[in-house]
């Protein structure tokens, strides 16, 4: 029996889902190439090798229930969350940090929860359920990623670390996205990734749903598995075909520098190292939990 060790450490789970979904549409392959003359691209650059990645963490410090006139007590997640940007020249030096409290629920009447430490404050949510409430932090998360983009995006190349959020990330930046969920390829043009050589891409194919996204695969580093070191980037489709082939073959040519080794990071090569440093700083900042935990006990004994 032959087989192959998930490079990345057993507990983050795998970087592709055992049994991935299909693409809700299929994509537009014929992009930069016909699917007839697809093969691995080795990319041109220009040189470039000024980086800004941007990423953001969050907690949950309790969950809370809020009573309502008249009927049961509705769920509310108290959640930190930050994001902050590394820039990645020679050194990695962290830029900007920004952080902030908040109270999501669906609860009638909730208010602002003030303690001792810090205000939650209140972010209606569009549901009840523990998904909704996840879905609002997520996206007052990236909505701090999204200002921190467009404040960096006109002086360098600005990467984020997961999928680009529609509104939010302006014309340039790249979604990172380390982990994959989904086949966007046709399974008579996977072959390719299985063989992709390391600083080579796929070509640019463009992805449909909500908002358009031009989007490539790449090979960060040999891997064990067909999966390993294997990523896949994506930009906004607003661009013209020659300006996103550029900026593919820019970041297939800087990415590999960043790459993680397995002795230091369990979700190597995928976890990039400036990602990495970032996300202890933007942890740190959050606090401690047991403190906020308590504080917000004492704030509910009040009420």
């Amino acid at each position: 029996m032959r087989f192959t060790v998930e490079p990345w450490s057993a507990e983050y789970g795998p970087s592709s889902e055992a049994v991935m979904q299909e693409a809700a549409q299929p994509p537009k392959l014929d992009v930069e190439l016909d699917p007839e003359s697809w093969a691995p691209i080795t990319p041109t650059w220009d040189g470039h090798s000024d980086v800004v990645f941007i990423d953001g963490v969050r907690r949950v410090d309790a969950n809370v229930w809020i009573e309502q006139p008249g009927g049961l007590p509705v769920l509310g997640l108290c959640a930190v969350y930050a994001a902050g940007a590394v820039r990645a020249n020679g050194s990695a030096d962290v830029v900007a940090v920004r952080s902030d409290r908040g109270l999501f629920t669906s609860a009638i009447g909730a208010a602002d929860l003030e303690t001792k430490h810090g205000t939650y404050r209140v972010h209606p949510s569009a549901g009840e359920l523990p998904e909704d409430l996840w879905l609002a932090i997520q996206s007052e998360m990236g909505r701090q990623e999204g200002e921190l983009a467009r404040e960096f995006g006109s002086e360098s190349l600005v990467v984020v670390d997961g999928p680009l959020s529609h509104g939010r990330h302006p014309n340039g930046v790249v979604g990172y996205i380390k982990r994959q969920h989904t086949h966007y390829l046709p399974v008579e043009m996977r072959h390719i990734l299985v063989g992709l050589p390391v600083a080579r891409r796929t070509p640019i194919f463009l992805i449909g749903g909500r908002s358009n996204r031009y989007s490539w695969y790449q090979r960060l580093a040999a891997g064990s598995g067909p999966a390993g070191g294997l990523v896949r980037c994506e930009i906004a489709a607003d661009a013209p075909i020659d300006e996103a082939v550029r900026l593919a073959d820019t970041v297939t040519a800087v990415l590999p520098r960043f790459a993680s080794e397995p002795h230091k990071d369990g979700r190597a090569p995928q976890n990039l190292y400036p990602i990495a440093g970032l996300e202890r700083t933007l942890r740190r900042r959050l606090g401690d939990p047991n403190l906020m935990e308590r504080a917000l006990r004492v704030a509910s004994a009040g009420t």
